[in-house]
């Protein structure tokens, strides 16, 4: 499609968007504008660099490891939000079981104002996406990292995802990661200029399991913008924060185009501690009369009566352009420790390991879109648009058939709990005024880890998407 045609596409949309009122979320857009993968798929950019995952597991300071944190967030953010923008050249860089393709990450290109962003697909009830990365750190250390997403919740929208991330050197298998959350996804369009709002209601947390420590990551409200200039891009704006259980917590604040300094997904991100002052003791002077020590004991006895005065201490400084790269300082010393480029060689994703769409359950995401994502790439709409219909149609149709005989569908792997049922966040999350909104939610969202090893394929059985 030429860049007239798709900003004339963008025009039709604003004028659609603009008739409707409220949550756009499940409303379907213009098949021209649609990215070639669901919203169940949009998790592998949290999986798709094991050692990313696995380097703070494998970091024995502390303020280190919550720093390795922050730098997995970031690094995952570009491929998560410029959704349908072809950064490697190539959507499908995985590897089936029954093809031996050489993959490299060589030509990838940063997102400009010549890309624009896509809308995915929206998933269907029960959809799933399934896959695992592996690479080698320094040469010996095999990490493999194997996510679960699945669409727990159709109305409303609600993708719950796992992710685990073990050491499989000679076999150990050993668990270092896992990354956990869901989300409800609320859309509301404000206009030309003010874009489209992406509002994220969920959460979600990373667990070092070789230091019994965690970590509650946010998932930051975005803007859609450049209906205008007819090329779509996101936007992340505002202070959000990582919280860890040892102590360390990060700040991070976002700008993009138009902010104090005006270059697009701009970021400052700090990693600190809030510690106790160490005070200096006062040397007893010679010659002091006895009134004079009195007194002197009498204040120091009040000092210690006193809370000690705590102060901030920064660890790390990163600032930067989440899309392109950054710069981490110690925070104390002013010493450079990294520069980060997002398209470095070194940088790229893992390869993508999954069944070939043929051997794919029906309820896994490749194979059940199968012809709306063929259509995509032979850019034909016409057939994207049967194909959809095909499947959205069915769904109702279950969906209808489920009321008629008092059916209530369960999730494969995920199961809701009231929000009481996550100590984790609620201490992590002490004196922040962070809520769950489980209300919204459907719950609180925690994958069945029994049966994610006990079901097998085919999932269901003989019921597919396509009805009972």
């Amino acid at each position: 499609m030429d860049s007239r045609s798709f900003s004339s596409r963008l025009r039709e949309l604003v004028k659609f968007l603009s008739t409707v009122k409220g949550d756009l979320a499940n409303v379907t857009g213009p098949p021209s504008l649609l990215a070639p993968l669901s919203v169940v798929e949009v998790g592998r950019f949290w999986a798709e660099r094991p050692s990313v995952l696995a380097a703070p597991a494998r970091e024995p300071k502390p303020e280190k490891r919550a720093l390795l944190v922050l730098r997995w967030f970031l690094i995952a953010l570009r491929g998560q939000l410029y959704v349908g923008v072809d950064l490697n050249n190539n959507h499908n860089h995985d590897h089936n079981h029954n093809h031996n393709q050489n993959n490299n990450n060589n030509g990838k290109k940063t997102p400009t104002s010549s890309t624009s962003i896509r809308k995915p697909l929206n998933a269907f009830l029960g959809e799933l996406f399934l896959a695992s990365w592996t690479d080698e750190t320094k040469g010996t250390t095999t990490t493999t990292t194997r996510l679960v997403a699945e669409q727990v919740s159709h109305h409303p929208p609600i993708t719950a995802m796992h992710v685990s991330c073990d050491d499989d050197s000679e076999g150990g298998g050993e668990g270092l990661v896992r990354a956990d959350g869901y989300a409800r996804v609320e859309m509301v369009f404000g206009g030309v200029s003010a874009g489209l709002q992406i509002r994220q209601v969920g959460h979600a947390t990373v667990r070092v399991d070789r230091y019994g420590e965690d970590y509650l990551i946010p998932l930051p409200d975005v803007r859609v913008r450049g209906f205008l200039a007819g090329c779509l891009y996101p936007e992340i704006a505002g202070v959000y924060h990582i919280v860890g259980s040892n102590g360390f917590r990060v700040e991070m604040k976002f700008w993009g185009e138009g902010f104090i300094r005006g270059k697009r997904n701009s970021f400052e991100a700090r990693v600190y501690r809030d510690e106790e002052e160490e005070e200096e003791e006062e040397e007893e002077e010679e010659g002091e009369d006895e009134d004079e020590s009195q007194n002197k004991e009498n204040n120091n006895n009040k000092k210690k009566n006193k809370e000690k005065k705590r102060i901030r201490v920064v660890y790390y400084e990163v600032a930067g352009c989440w899309s392109e790269g950054w710069t981490v300082k110690d925070g104390r010393t002013g010493e450079l420790v990294e520069v980060y480029r997002v398209d470095g060689p070194e940088n790229g994703p893992a390869r993508m390991e999954m069944e070939p769409v043929e051997k794919q359950d029906p309820w896994e995401s490749r194979r059940a879109w199968a012809g709306v994502l063929r259509g995509l790439a032979a850019g034909d709409m016409r057939s994207v648009v049967a194909e959809k219909t095909k499947i959205e149609q069915a769904q109702r149709q279950m969906r209808a058939t489920e009321a008629a005989r008092g059916l209530v569908w369960e999730p494969l792997f995920f199961n809701s709990y009231p929000s009481d049922d996550h100590p984790v966040f609620h201490r992590l999350s002490q004196g922040l005024g962070w809520q769950l909104h489980a209300d919204k939610t459907k719950g609180v969202w925690k994958l069945d880890d029994g049966r994610l090893k006990r079901i097998q394929r085919p999932f269901r059985g003989d019921i597919t998407p396509f009805g009972y």
